[in-house]
């Protein structure tokens, strides 16, 4: 379809800069960790502190209705773990010692999110000046969930890898510029594989692009050969890799789907989306 996603992997859960730092339950003391909290640079503090906050971010997860915007809490608790996951992606020495002290209950969401973004760095990047990056408030995690379940039924692509595209393409329709090839909307489709399998679509619209993407990927045999039809959508073998990583780990515990969602949106180091940043 074309060469590497338009988005640098992440999320924009699209809150208030000045957003209170309550209690994640009735009756505990420990805050909410602030945007610019501190992450440990030792690698059993580090696997703690990880633990520890995913633990909390699940919990406030089970109390979110996913139609409705992200709350604060889950929004700075995931922003904290996903600091803490990139920079494990990125610091491969810290981050392998520190995966193998994570607990057991959080280790496999944390190794399958830190392969995830190893292998889409290592996609190179496509030729041509990048475009500036626009973001914008992306569709609910309710509306989008449902997307899936029905481009799923349809075309037989399982909703997770679907979602998986979603976020590597554009942070679930939350960056909205188009790529250096020209590519568009939350699926970064080109103009003529759009025409070809939009059904008549609007290629910006994210109940049509996840449709869309379902058809092109069962066109290209999803049903039989599921990493051939990713390799047809992005040829691109790690890109292939990360989606997996990603759709399995949604798929084990749809709350991996929700922290994702709620993560923010980076372009290079900078973060662009979340607590203390502009709202789009």
């Amino acid at each position: 379809m074309r060469r590497a996603p338009a988005v640098l992997l992440a999320f924009a859960a699209l809150v208030p800069a000045a957003a209170a730092r309550e209690s994640l339950e009735p009756g505990l003391t420990e805050p909410l960790p602030a945007p610019d909290a501190a992450i440990p640079r030792d690698p059993a503090a580090l696997a703690s502190t990880l633990t520890v906050t995913t633990r909390r971010l699940r919990a406030a997860i089970d109390g979110w209705d996913p139609a409705a915007e992200v709350p604060d809490d889950v929004t700075y608790l995931a922003l904290y773990q996903q600091r803490m996951l990139r920079l494990m992606g990125s610091s491969r020495r810290l981050g392998d010692a520190a995966l193998a002290r994570v607990a057991e209950e959080v280790r496999g969401e944390a190794r399958d999110t830190v392969v995830a973004r190893r292998r889409l760095a290592a996609i190179p990047a496509s030729p041509g000046r990048a475009p500036r990056v626009k973001v914008a408030a992306a569709a609910p995690a309710a509306v989008l969930r449902s997307a899936y379940a029905e481009a799923q039924r349809r075309f037989g692509v399982d909703w997770s890898v679907l979602a998986a595209v979603n976020f590597v393409e554009s942070a679930f329709g939350r960056v909205r510029s188009a790529s250096a090839a020209g590519a568009r909307g939350p699926m970064q489709f080109l103009p003529a594989t759009w025409r070809r399998y939009g059904m008549g679509g609007d290629i910006d619209d994210p109940h049509d692009a996840i449709l869309g993407a379902a058809n092109l990927l069962e066109h290209a045999g999803a049903r039989r050969d599921l990493d051939g039809a990713l390799y047809a959508y992005n040829h691109s073998t790690a890109y292939v890799g990360a989606v997996r990583r990603f759709a399995a780990r949604m798929r084990a515990d749809e709350r991996s789907f929700l922290a994702y969602y709620a993560w923010q949106v980076y372009v290079g180091p900078r973060r662009v989306t979340g607590p203390g940043t502009p709202h789009p």
